[in-house]
């Protein structure tokens, strides 16, 4: 077979097949990767740096399955991380800030251990909006000081990047690797995942552990895969799970809901869902985007599903602030900056704050302010203020929010676009999914000058440990509509 051809598109469980089949080796899907990433990553900015081991791990993987045979569904698979997860290896960590360019991981992120145990190999790090674009109101999305602006590739410079995890979202879209890890403390895997039309999934917070990753906020950050299928989402969700282990964030232990959730696919699981349309959350959506809406509403109706159109939550109209990130930032923060090694120039947010204005022509492009911003609190998490906006957000997005909807309506889950519910689903902890829905070849000009035309995600928002399900429909969807297209290269 041709490789440079094949691989463009392939997933998971194709190359899986392939390599049992010996027609193809995991070095020989490394390198035609790698070639991919030489020939487009230039004008595209995705990949921050490359694993110098990649190919020689690669080797050692083929070498395994010829004699002991294979870990499983990731052996052999090449996976970029986020550059906010720790690797213990030849490769940085620095959640895309030139203070940590240098910074080698004490040792390896939880995520990254599983990875490796399971047989993936970490094929380098992928660009980020830096500090998980919480660093100034200024930043556009996708850019970092170390790996400069990631770009959309169904319109680079033109069409919105989304962020944090640009870089993993576009290098997935774009076939520079099988899949990526990306993060998300509120939009960050789901609103790239929507404007690069791959399949993007943050599960419940506690659900993958955070060990070992650059934080912003505990009550709200998790790691989740970032795919071109849902199956192949549901393949590393099912590799990444905790061990059952009691979370700060919910009365109940957090557990694996199941073991395997690429089993649970059933292209006629829509026949059982019962999905409701927060109309509020779309007044604002131009008539394109809105077109979308009612065509995935439609497809939903056709294949089985219950729509409750519409569903209201007391939680729409409440006043939200961001005091949870500001003081949750600067706490989680030091503690991660405090375990490097000496010889790491920064160790504390107010060390980085200073480090940057030191080297201010390079790492100050728009500014600090949202770290100063940060760096006023105590680092203590004791103040009232955020306390009080800790509670506020739990029972606003959860009582007053989601789980209101959900019991009120009998739903199994609610439907947005794009990114719509990630704020929502980000204060209450819960799991948020979003799966290639359409493209717009209109729209209007959003702030910092990009349209609103391009790809869009329909997504779909449930209670906490609800994976199986939000899962399901996606699939369900998914397998409707087949939505995703890759971006034409060169």
């Amino acid at each position: 077979m041709s490789i440079e051809k094949w691989i463009i598109e392939a997933d998971i469980s194709s190359m899986q097949l392939a390599m049992e089949s010996g027609d193809v080796r995991s070095e020989d899907i490394v390198r035609a990767y790698l070639e991919r990433i030489n020939k487009y990553n230039m004008e595209l900015n995705a990949v921050l740096e490359i694993n110098p081991e990649a190919i020689e791990i690669a080797i050692n993987l083929d070498k395994e399955r010829e004699e002991k045979g294979s870990r499983g569904l990731l052996h052999g698979i090449p996976i970029l991380l986020k550059d906010n997860i720790d690797t213990h290896d030849k490769m940085h960590t620095s959640a895309g800030s030139i203070a940590l360019k240098d910074s080698i991981a004490p040792e390896d992120s939880v995520v990254a251990s599983k990875l490796r145990a399971a047989g993936a190999v970490l094929l380098g790090k992928a660009n980020m909006t830096e500090w998980a674009n919480f660093m100034s109101n200024e930043m556009w999305a996708g850019y970092s000081s170390r790996g400069g602006l990631v770009l959309n590739p169904y319109g680079p410079g033109e069409l919105f990047v989304g962020g944090s995890s640009s870089g993993p979202a576009v290098a997935v879209a774009a076939n520079f690797a099988a899949a990526a890890i990306g993060t998300e403390t509120s939009g960050s895997i789901i609103s790239p995942a929507s404007q690069n039309n791959i399949v993007g999934v943050k599960p419940t917070v506690g659900l993958i552990s955070q060990d070992g990753i650059i934080p912003l906020a505990h009550s709200q950050d998790s790691a989740g895969p970032m795919t071109k299928t849902v199956k192949d989402t549901a393949i590393l969700l099912s590799v990444l799970l905790e061990e059952t282990k009691q979370n700060p964030h919910f009365s109940q232990s957090v557990k694996k809901s199941f073991d395997n959730y690429h089993e649970l696919l059933d292209v006629q699981s829509l026949k059982q869902a019962r999905i409701g349309i927060p109309r509020y959350y779309y007044q604002d959506l131009d008539e394109a985007r809105a077109n979308i809406v009612e065509e995935a509403i439609q497809v939903l109706k056709k294949a089985g599903a219950t729509i409750i159109d519409p569903v209201s939550m007391p939680c729409e109209k409440a006043q939200w602030d961001w005091d949870v990130l500001r003081y949750e930032f600067k706490s989680d923060l030091n503690s991660y900056l405090a375990r490097l090694p000496e010889g790491v120039p920064v160790h504390s947010l107010e060390e980085v704050i200073a480090y940057n204005e030191k080297h201010a022509e390079v790492a100050l492009k728009y500014g600090q302010g949202t770290l100063i911003w940060s760096n006023e609190t105590s680092g203590t998490l004791t103040e009232k203020e955020y306390i009080d906006s800790l509670n506020k957000s739990i029972e606003m997005s959860r009582t007053q929010g989601i789980d209101h909807a959900l019991n009120s309506y009998e739903l199994d889950a609610l439907m947005f676009l794009g990114d719509e519910g990630s704020d929502l689903a980000a204060r209450a902890g819960y799991p948020i999914i979003t799966v290639p829905g359409g493209y717009v070849s209109s729209g209007m000009i959003a702030p910092g000058g990009y349209t609103t035309k391009g790809p869009q995600g329909i997504t779909f928002v449930g209670t906490a440990f609800s994976e199986p399900t939000l899962i399901k429909i996606a699939y369900g969807f998914e397998q409707a509509t087949k939505h995703r297209i890759p971006p034409k290269m060169g």
